[in-house]
């Protein structure tokens, strides 16, 4: 599990999960990236309500094509919004062996 103690918000960073273990090996199976973000859909400040709610995605946690792997941004904002959500987020990626690459600003960011 990831040191949660230790990290504030203005700590916490945009990140990208890519779908490569440390072996190179593509993460099984082939739409993790869309389960995943499908399960942090309900961190999503401006959802409301709705038929079609559980259909978005949030907008701190989206699936994407970096490189050719599929992968998840996640927005710093995450953790200002729900911190265990953003170490759950870093936790998968470390307990499944992925790749996290650090960045500065994701696309399309709100």
């Amino acid at each position: 599990m990831a040191d949660q103690s230790s990290e504030s918000s203005s700590e916490a960073t945009d990140f990208i999960i890519q779908g490569l273990t440390s072996k190179g090996k593509p993460f099984r199976p082939s739409d993790w990236a869309d389960r995943l973000c499908g399960i942090m859909a309900r961190f999503n400040p401006d959802a409301g309500s709705g038929y079609d709610l559980h259909l978005q995605y949030s907008p701190y946690v989206q699936p994407a094509l970096i490189e050719g792997e599929r992968s998840v941004l996640v927005d710093a904002k995450l953790y200002a919004l729900e911190p265990m959500a953003y170490h759950f987020m870093r936790s998968f990626a470390k307990d499944n062996d992925l790749t996290i690459i650090e960045a500065c600003l994701l696309p399309n960011k709100h």
